[in-house]
């Protein structure tokens, strides 16, 4: 990943205004500054933006995120030393939060931009945090 050429799209909710939806993509792109102008150097083709009905839900430490017909994606916290709680990596360099939550994920498809995929091998790790982003 790090030598970039990365392909990126973005789906924004379909109850966003226009304005609504360039702000994002400029967020998501890095041209509107904040963490993400580091990565934006490694985009090498944009795919475009979609739109759909977007649903986020959590249940303890399992995550799914869904755009039906375009995006399911799912991820269950790996098990730490403490009840109920995550194992974590501190310190990282990571543009969201420098602790990060390990999980595994549960399924990924993904059916837009051109782009048919689908895993359900549970083989595909990830993390997640809480973040909080701005443009500069």
């Amino acid at each position: 990943m790090a030598k970039g050429n990365w392909s990126v799209g973005v789906i924004t909710d379909e109850r966003a205004s226009p304005e609504q939806q360039q702000a994002l993509v400029g967020i998501a792109s890095g041209q509107a500054g904040g963490p993400m102008a580091v990565l934006g150097s490694l985009v090498g083709t944009f795919l475009g933006v979609e739109s759909g009905a977007i649903t986020f839900s959590q249940s303890g430490n399992r995550w799914s995120l869904s755009v039906p017909g375009k995006l399911d994606q799912g991820a269950e916290a790996v098990p730490g030393a403490k009840p109920d709680e995550p194992l974590y990596i501190d310190n990282t360099i990571h543009p969201a939060n420098t602790r990060l939550a390990l999980a595994r994920s549960t399924g990924s498809h993904v059916h837009a931009f051109g782009l048919d995929w689908d895993d359900d091998s549970g083989q595909n790790n990830g993390h997640f945090a809480p973040f909080s982003w701005q443009a500069s």
